[in-house]
């Protein structure tokens, strides 16, 4: 373990209880999310090298996103 997540530990260890918990639950939580975005990334890239990409209009992509959350 790191220096630091282990710092980060020593002082949660001082906390109540509870709020113990919660902060395991929520690092659990971030961590989980990490491995996803991982694993997506990993799968974007295999796509990549297999040849799988296409070209992008960015300014399309701005567009829509700009639709979608109502800008103009």
């Amino acid at each position: 373990m790191v220096k630091t997540l282990e710092l980060a530990l020593a002082e949660v260890a001082g906390l109540p209880e509870a709020t113990q918990e919660r902060i395991g639950q929520e690092l659990l939580a971030h961590v989980s999310k990490l491995r996803a975005l991982r694993s997506d990334l990993e799968q974007g890239i295999a796509s990549l090298e297999a040849g799988h990409a296409k070209p992008l209009d960015i300014e399309d992509i701005i567009a829509r996103a700009h639709k979608r959350h109502g800008k103009a």
